[in-house]
């Protein structure tokens, strides 16, 4: 028959080894001492081990079996702290989880800083993200595969939905430094563009099906996500629009060229917070869409970043 410790008698263990005595252990958890040997006792009966050496000396010692199950102890210990301080939570009404999809148009050096804060401000909401693009973010609220979203493309508005702007970005138009659009030392024109391959995502939740967005040219080829875009337009497969703060980094170290294409609309994109109306965020939730929009807004104007790559 397999062992069936009892969390008490883990409770017991973990309290002798620590405190260095049964007699220690009994005042820690307000026991008789006969109580924890006893459950000491039991505990390695079950495991059919000996935790404990009980030779002429006064103090028990930790056996090599003992010391070895000891961390497992504290683990299941801790896993039940965890337990218990989530199920408080839930009680006083935070959340157990939160499931959150993003923008690739969110920085990532935002999205870094405030999840480490949302964790220690949480630790033990669990998270649950999902980072993607174009209609990704609504499909995934709508659909209750997440409980916030952050993201701009809103292909429909939906009386589901509740909306709210948290913040802007915008999207460049690039291509690779020797590209040969990027060596032309003049203002473009669609003619220069409508014959070179441009790069274009593709949406995959299918909530912007049949619209194309900001496609100047005859030639185009098609990529799943912005990441690959990303790939092949810094291999000079083509051009495309990029978010900002995606390639600023490339642009500064010259491995990016910012196209003066005044045909392309890269005017501020909204980033907006959604949420099913019907499951409003909790306090957790809530607290993300506040940190993403202190951030958020505070992003420079488009026309302000585009001078400053450009340069």
């Amino acid at each position: 028959m397999e062992a069936q410790p009892t969390l008490d008698q883990l409770q017991v263990f973990l309290a002798v080894a620590e405190t260095g005595s049964f007699s220690a252990a009994a005042r820690r958890l307000n026991r008789a001492q006969s109580v924890i040997s006893y459950a000491i006792a039991n505990l390695e009966a079950q495991l059919e081990v000996t935790l404990f050496s009980r030779g002429t000396a006064r103090q028990p010692d930790l056996t090599e079996a003992g010391r070895a199950l000891l961390s497992d102890t504290r683990r299941l210990i801790a896993d039940l702290d965890v337990l218990r301080s989530r199920a408080k939570s839930i009680r006083q009404g935070l959340e157990g989880e939160v499931s959150l999809a993003l923008s690739v148009m969110v920085p990532n050096d935002i999205v870094v800083t405030e999840l480490k804060s949302f964790r220690a401000a949480f630790p033990t909401v669990s998270l649950n993200l999902s980072i993607g693009e174009l209609g990704m973010v609504m499909d995934m609220v709508l659909s209750g595969k997440a409980d916030i979203g952050v993201g701009g493309t809103l292909a429909n508005r939906s009386d589901e939905l509740s909306v709210e702007k948290i913040g802007h970005s915008f999207m460049v138009p690039v291509a690779a430094a020797d590209h040969p659009l990027a060596k032309l030392d003049r203002p473009l024109t669609l003619a220069d563009v409508r014959e070179e391959v441009q790069l274009v995502v593709t949406d995959a939740s299918g909530l912007t099906k049949g619209r194309d967005f900001n496609v100047l040219s005859y030639h185009i080829w098609r990529v799943g996500d912005l990441h690959t875009k990303h790939m092949l337009t810094l291999g000079g497969l083509g051009w495309g629009g990029l978010p900002a703060p995606l390639v600023a980094r490339d642009i500064k170290a010259g491995r990016l060229v910012v196209l003066p294409l005044d045909a392309y609309q890269s005017g501020e994109y909204a980033i907006n917070a959604i949420h099913r109306m019907a499951s409003p965020p909790g306090p957790a939730g809530r607290w993300l869409i506040d940190r993403f929009r202190a951030r958020l807004s505070a992003c420079p104007a488009p026309d302000n970043v585009r001078k400053a790559l450009s340069a």
